[in-house]
């Protein structure tokens, strides 16, 4: 191994950041297996959320709860309900997990006004061949 290499498996090693020094709490890791499933990084939403990213990062290994005035964006950012957030609701009820990105861009082409919503509906027609 040349230098170049040992220097670059010290960085990266480095990088890795440090070891937990506890276990996630049961909500912590909720919360990250709910962002996972929704295809989101901790940088994307605490961005979303306009906190630092080491805040939530705290809230996935440490907390065992989140500040009143973020459990419903979160929710609504993870496309699942805030019982389910905050309780743990798919596992214990049998649900399924949040929504997929492409139900969520329904619920927001529902929104739309009429007109692009038949445009929507023409061209997943055209894409899908009539099958829907």
């Amino acid at each position: 191994m040349n230098s170049e290499n040992r220097e670059n498996s010290f960085y990266n090693g480095f990088m890795a950041g440090r070891p937990p020094k506890q276990e996630a709490t049961a909500f912590g890791k909720r919360l990250a297996d709910l962002r996972k499933a929704a295809g989101l990084s901790q940088t994307e939403v605490s961005s979303a959320l306009g906190i630092p990213q080491r805040t939530f990062s705290y809230y996935e290994r440490e907390a065992r709860f989140l500040p009143s005035n973020l459990v419903q964006p979160l929710a609504e950012l993870f496309g699942v309900p805030v019982a389910e957030l905050l309780e743990g609701g798919a596992e214990q009820s049998g649900k399924r997990g949040p929504k997929s990105k492409l139900e969520r861009l329904f619920e927001k082409a529902q929104r739309l006004p009429r007109a692009k919503q038949e445009f929507i509906a023409k061209l997943l027609r055209e894409l899908i061949g009539n099958q829907a």
